[in-house]
Protein backbone atom coordinates (compact mmCIF):
# COMPACT_ATOMS: atom_id res chain seq x y z
CA UNK A 1 0.00 0.00 0.00
CA UNK A 2 1.36 3.05 -1.15
CA UNK A 3 1.82 6.60 1.31
CA UNK A 4 0.05 9.28 -0.04
CA UNK A 5 2.15 12.51 0.24
CA UNK A 6 -1.15 14.14 0.81
CA UNK A 7 -0.43 18.51 0.82
CA UNK A 8 -2.95 17.73 3.66
CA UNK A 9 -0.23 16.43 5.69
CA UNK A 10 0.76 18.49 8.76
CA UNK A 11 3.87 19.81 9.52
CA UNK A 12 5.19 20.52 12.97
CA UNK A 13 8.62 21.85 14.26
CA UNK A 14 10.63 20.32 17.00
CA UNK A 15 12.72 21.57 19.77
CA UNK A 16 16.24 20.71 21.24
CA UNK A 17 15.39 19.17 24.49
CA UNK A 18 18.84 17.55 25.18
CA UNK A 19 21.93 18.77 23.60
CA UNK A 20 24.35 15.95 23.26
CA UNK A 21 26.60 14.27 20.45
CA UNK A 22 25.28 11.13 20.48
CA UNK A 23 27.29 9.08 17.59
CA UNK A 24 23.97 6.45 17.19
CA UNK A 25 21.13 8.05 19.64
CA UNK A 26 18.51 4.87 19.57
CA UNK A 27 16.09 3.18 21.81
CA UNK A 28 14.22 5.80 23.37
CA UNK A 29 11.49 4.61 25.65
CA UNK A 30 9.85 6.58 28.13
CA UNK A 31 9.79 4.74 31.37
CA UNK A 32 6.01 5.20 33.21
CA UNK A 33 7.40 4.21 36.91
CA UNK A 34 10.32 6.83 36.91
CA UNK A 35 8.69 9.39 34.78
CA UNK A 36 12.23 9.56 32.74
CA UNK A 37 13.17 8.33 29.17
CA UNK A 38 15.59 6.00 28.16
CA UNK A 39 17.56 6.00 25.22
CA UNK A 40 21.09 4.72 24.23
CA UNK A 41 23.90 6.01 22.20
CA UNK A 42 25.05 2.34 19.93
CA UNK A 43 28.37 3.00 19.03
CA UNK A 44 29.06 5.33 22.39
CA UNK A 45 28.28 2.19 24.17
CA UNK A 46 26.14 4.15 26.87
CA UNK A 47 22.69 3.66 27.97
CA UNK A 48 20.98 7.03 29.15
CA UNK A 49 17.94 8.18 31.54
CA UNK A 50 17.04 11.70 31.19
CA UNK A 51 14.79 13.80 33.40
CA UNK A 52 13.03 16.03 31.31
CA UNK A 53 12.29 17.85 34.85
CA UNK A 54 15.02 18.03 36.17
CA UNK A 55 17.03 18.07 33.02
CA UNK A 56 19.15 15.48 33.96
CA UNK A 57 20.72 12.85 31.77
CA UNK A 58 22.48 10.13 34.01
CA UNK A 59 24.67 7.33 32.50
CA UNK A 60 25.67 3.69 32.40
CA UNK A 61 28.99 2.73 30.42
CA UNK A 62 29.34 -0.75 28.77
CA UNK A 63 32.36 -2.65 27.54
CA UNK A 64 30.33 -3.41 24.03
CA UNK A 65 27.79 -1.93 21.87
CA UNK A 66 24.15 -1.18 23.51
CA UNK A 67 21.28 -1.15 21.14
CA UNK A 68 17.73 -0.63 22.81
CA UNK A 69 16.72 -0.44 26.47
CA UNK A 70 13.32 -1.28 27.74
CA UNK A 71 11.67 -0.97 31.11
CA UNK A 72 11.69 -4.04 33.93
CA UNK A 73 10.95 -2.60 37.59
CA UNK A 74 11.51 0.59 39.81
CA UNK A 75 15.06 -0.20 39.74
CA UNK A 76 15.87 -2.39 36.93
CA UNK A 77 16.05 -2.42 33.15
CA UNK A 78 17.14 -4.86 30.10
CA UNK A 79 19.13 -3.60 27.89
CA UNK A 80 20.67 -5.75 24.34
CA UNK A 81 23.98 -5.56 24.16
CA UNK A 82 26.34 -6.50 21.05
CA UNK A 83 25.60 -10.28 21.46
CA UNK A 84 23.86 -10.08 24.77
CA UNK A 85 20.29 -9.79 26.83
CA UNK A 86 20.85 -8.34 29.77
CA UNK A 87 19.36 -6.86 33.21
CA UNK A 88 20.69 -3.47 34.24
CA UNK A 89 20.56 -2.62 38.32
CA UNK A 90 20.48 1.27 38.19
CA UNK A 91 21.16 1.51 41.61
CA UNK A 92 24.84 0.24 41.42
CA UNK A 93 24.99 -0.20 37.80
CA UNK A 94 25.13 -4.13 38.30
CA UNK A 95 24.01 -6.70 35.36
CA UNK A 96 23.40 -9.99 35.16
CA UNK A 97 22.52 -12.19 31.62
CA UNK A 98 19.79 -13.19 30.45
CA UNK A 99 20.44 -14.46 27.58
CA UNK A 100 23.06 -14.65 24.72
CA UNK A 101 21.90 -13.37 21.39
CA UNK A 102 23.81 -15.18 18.34
CA UNK A 103 26.40 -13.00 16.60
CA UNK A 104 27.32 -15.24 13.81
CA UNK A 105 31.34 -15.12 15.02
CA UNK A 106 31.14 -11.20 15.73
CA UNK A 107 29.83 -10.73 12.06
CA UNK A 108 26.47 -9.34 13.56
CA UNK A 109 24.83 -7.20 16.56
CA UNK A 110 21.45 -6.80 18.11
CA UNK A 111 20.29 -3.26 16.88
CA UNK A 112 16.03 -2.22 17.91
CA UNK A 113 13.76 -4.22 19.83
CA UNK A 114 11.02 -3.93 22.49
CA UNK A 115 8.85 -5.68 24.71
CA UNK A 116 5.41 -7.10 23.53
CA UNK A 117 1.99 -6.79 25.40
CA UNK A 118 2.91 -10.42 27.33
CA UNK A 119 6.44 -9.01 28.09
CA UNK A 120 8.73 -10.70 25.97
CA UNK A 121 11.66 -8.74 24.37
CA UNK A 122 11.18 -8.92 20.40
CA UNK A 123 15.19 -8.03 19.56
CA UNK A 124 16.64 -7.94 15.87
CA UNK A 125 20.14 -8.06 14.74
CA UNK A 126 22.27 -6.63 11.72
CA UNK A 127 25.05 -6.99 10.12
CA UNK A 128 28.17 -4.76 11.06
CA UNK A 129 28.39 -3.36 7.55
CA UNK A 130 24.48 -3.86 6.93
CA UNK A 131 24.99 -6.67 4.64
CA UNK A 132 21.62 -7.95 3.22
CA UNK A 133 19.87 -10.69 4.84
CA UNK A 134 22.54 -11.06 7.77
CA UNK A 135 20.20 -10.20 10.53
CA UNK A 136 17.19 -12.36 12.25
CA UNK A 137 14.23 -11.12 14.21
CA UNK A 138 13.98 -12.98 17.62
CA UNK A 139 11.85 -13.22 20.65
CA UNK A 140 13.37 -13.76 24.00
CA UNK A 141 11.06 -14.31 26.72
CA UNK A 142 11.69 -13.56 30.67
CA UNK A 143 13.19 -17.19 31.75
CA UNK A 144 15.84 -16.22 28.66
CA UNK A 145 14.01 -18.60 25.65
CA UNK A 146 15.52 -17.33 22.57
CA UNK A 147 13.35 -17.94 19.52
CA UNK A 148 13.85 -17.07 15.93
CA UNK A 149 10.85 -15.08 14.45
CA UNK A 150 12.17 -13.62 10.72
CA UNK A 151 15.24 -14.84 8.67
CA UNK A 152 17.18 -12.90 6.14
CA UNK A 153 16.49 -9.45 7.71
CA UNK A 154 19.01 -6.35 7.07
CA UNK A 155 18.80 -3.80 9.18
CA UNK A 156 16.26 -5.12 11.78
CA UNK A 157 14.19 -1.55 13.56
CA UNK A 158 11.04 -0.37 14.74
CA UNK A 159 8.81 -3.24 16.90
CA UNK A 160 5.46 -1.69 17.24
CA UNK A 161 1.78 -3.53 18.33
CA UNK A 162 -1.83 -2.50 17.66
CA UNK A 163 -4.23 -1.20 20.08
CA UNK A 164 -6.21 -4.54 19.75
CA UNK A 165 -3.16 -6.89 20.19
CA UNK A 166 -3.88 -8.67 16.98
CA UNK A 167 -0.84 -6.82 14.97
CA UNK A 168 2.48 -6.36 15.14
CA UNK A 169 4.00 -3.63 12.79
CA UNK A 170 8.25 -3.83 11.71
CA UNK A 171 10.53 -2.15 10.08
CA UNK A 172 13.55 -3.88 7.76
CA UNK A 173 15.37 -0.47 7.24
CA UNK A 174 16.45 -1.19 3.62
CA UNK A 175 13.22 -1.84 2.32
CA UNK A 176 11.78 1.44 2.89
CA UNK A 177 8.54 0.03 3.65
CA UNK A 178 6.57 -0.88 7.26
CA UNK A 179 5.50 -4.45 7.16
CA UNK A 180 2.31 -5.72 9.06
CA UNK A 181 2.14 -9.63 11.30
CA UNK A 182 -0.88 -10.91 12.35
CA UNK A 183 0.21 -11.62 15.95
CA UNK A 184 -1.02 -14.13 18.72
CA UNK A 185 -0.91 -12.59 22.45
CA UNK A 186 -0.55 -15.93 23.86
CA UNK A 187 1.63 -18.15 21.81
CA UNK A 188 3.92 -14.57 20.88
CA UNK A 189 3.75 -15.85 17.10
CA UNK A 190 3.02 -14.06 13.87
CA UNK A 191 2.20 -14.30 10.31
CA UNK A 192 2.92 -11.68 7.81
CA UNK A 193 0.22 -9.97 6.63
CA UNK A 194 1.22 -7.35 4.17
CA UNK A 195 2.65 -4.29 3.84
CA UNK A 196 0.84 -1.43 5.80
CA UNK A 197 3.09 1.86 4.48
CA UNK A 198 5.64 2.42 1.14
CA UNK A 199 7.64 5.24 2.47
CA UNK A 200 7.92 7.59 -0.13
CA UNK A 201 10.83 8.25 -1.95
CA UNK A 202 13.44 11.15 -0.74
CA UNK A 203 12.19 10.82 2.78
CA UNK A 204 14.67 8.84 4.22
CA UNK A 205 14.59 4.91 5.82
CA UNK A 206 12.25 3.33 8.10
CA UNK A 207 14.27 3.19 11.65
CA UNK A 208 12.81 3.32 14.84
CA UNK A 209 8.92 3.73 15.75
CA UNK A 210 6.01 4.50 18.20
CA UNK A 211 2.60 3.86 17.89
CA UNK A 212 -0.18 6.35 19.48
CA UNK A 213 -3.39 5.56 21.23
CA UNK A 214 -5.28 5.59 17.78
CA UNK A 215 -2.95 3.32 15.88
CA UNK A 216 -1.11 5.77 13.84
CA UNK A 217 2.59 5.02 13.12
CA UNK A 218 5.20 7.50 14.32
CA UNK A 219 8.02 6.61 12.37
CA UNK A 220 11.93 8.32 12.74
CA UNK A 221 13.15 8.10 9.31
CA UNK A 222 16.69 7.78 8.71
CA UNK A 223 18.08 10.88 5.88
CA UNK A 224 14.98 12.18 6.33
CA UNK A 225 15.26 14.91 8.73
CA UNK A 226 11.91 14.27 10.57
CA UNK A 227 9.36 11.69 12.18
CA UNK A 228 6.69 10.69 10.06
CA UNK A 229 3.33 9.35 11.44
CA UNK A 230 1.17 7.43 9.16
CA UNK A 231 -2.44 5.74 8.91
CA UNK A 232 -1.40 1.80 9.00
CA UNK A 233 -4.63 0.80 7.62
CA UNK A 234 -4.77 3.67 4.44
CA UNK A 235 -0.79 4.41 3.78
CA UNK A 236 -1.94 7.94 4.36
CA UNK A 237 1.16 10.52 5.62
CA UNK A 238 -0.94 12.45 8.06
CA UNK A 239 1.97 14.30 9.89
CA UNK A 240 5.76 15.16 9.61
CA UNK A 241 8.00 16.42 12.65
CA UNK A 242 10.79 18.66 11.06
CA UNK A 243 13.83 17.89 13.17
CA UNK A 244 17.17 19.54 12.62
CA UNK A 245 19.50 16.50 12.27
CA UNK A 246 19.35 14.45 8.74
CA UNK A 247 19.49 10.92 10.66
CA UNK A 248 16.94 10.45 12.95
CA UNK A 249 16.91 7.34 14.54
CA UNK A 250 14.38 6.94 17.36
CA UNK A 251 11.02 8.44 18.86
CA UNK A 252 9.13 7.65 21.90
CA UNK A 253 5.86 9.38 23.27
CA UNK A 254 6.24 10.44 26.95
CA UNK A 255 5.01 12.27 29.99
CA UNK A 256 2.64 12.26 32.43
CA UNK A 257 -0.10 12.16 29.64
CA UNK A 258 1.91 11.05 26.94
CA UNK A 259 1.48 13.67 24.55
CA UNK A 260 5.33 14.72 24.20
CA UNK A 261 7.59 12.87 21.32
CA UNK A 262 10.93 12.49 22.66
CA UNK A 263 13.11 11.97 19.41
CA UNK A 264 16.81 10.74 19.20
CA UNK A 265 18.59 11.04 15.99
CA UNK A 266 22.64 10.44 14.96
CA UNK A 267 26.08 12.06 13.57
CA UNK A 268 26.62 8.91 12.49
CA UNK A 269 27.37 8.59 8.43
CA UNK A 270 27.44 12.32 8.04
CA UNK A 271 29.98 14.15 6.28
CA UNK A 272 31.77 17.39 7.89
CA UNK A 273 29.94 19.72 5.95
CA UNK A 274 26.71 18.12 6.98
CA UNK A 275 27.80 18.21 10.50
CA UNK A 276 28.39 22.05 10.18
CA UNK A 277 25.29 22.66 8.98
CA UNK A 278 23.46 20.53 11.60
CA UNK A 279 25.20 20.86 14.21
CA UNK A 280 22.91 19.73 17.07
CA UNK A 281 23.00 15.97 15.35
CA UNK A 282 23.18 13.22 17.90
CA UNK A 283 20.86 15.79 20.87
CA UNK A 284 17.06 14.99 21.81
CA UNK A 285 14.56 16.85 20.60
CA UNK A 286 10.83 17.14 21.62
CA UNK A 287 7.32 18.10 20.23
CA UNK A 288 3.69 17.94 21.18
CA UNK A 289 2.02 16.76 17.96
CA UNK A 290 -1.74 16.47 19.10
CA UNK A 291 -1.25 13.00 20.00
CA UNK A 292 -0.79 10.67 22.88
CA UNK A 293 1.37 7.38 22.82
CA UNK A 294 0.21 4.48 24.91
CA UNK A 295 2.24 3.05 27.55
CA UNK A 296 5.95 0.78 26.74
CA UNK A 297 5.34 -3.02 27.60
CA UNK A 298 7.52 -3.98 30.36
CA UNK A 299 9.63 -7.20 30.16
CA UNK A 300 8.23 -9.88 32.17
CA UNK A 301 4.88 -8.08 32.39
Amino acid sequence: MAASCSPKAQVISSELELQAEATTGEGSIWDTKRQTLFWVDIEGKTLYEYNPKTKENNSWKFDRMVSTVVPESDTTVVVSLQDEIVRVNLNNGQTTSIAPIPDNDGKVRCNDGKCDPKGRLWIGTMGFGGQKGAGTLYCVTPDGTVTTQIKDVTISNGIVWSKNKKFMYYNDTPTGKIARYRYDADKGDILFDGIAVEIPQGTGAPDGMTIDENDNLWVAQWGGAGVYCYNPYTGELLTKIDVPAPNVASCAFGGKKHDILYITTARAGLSAEQLEKYPLSGSVFSCKPGAKGVKAFHFGN
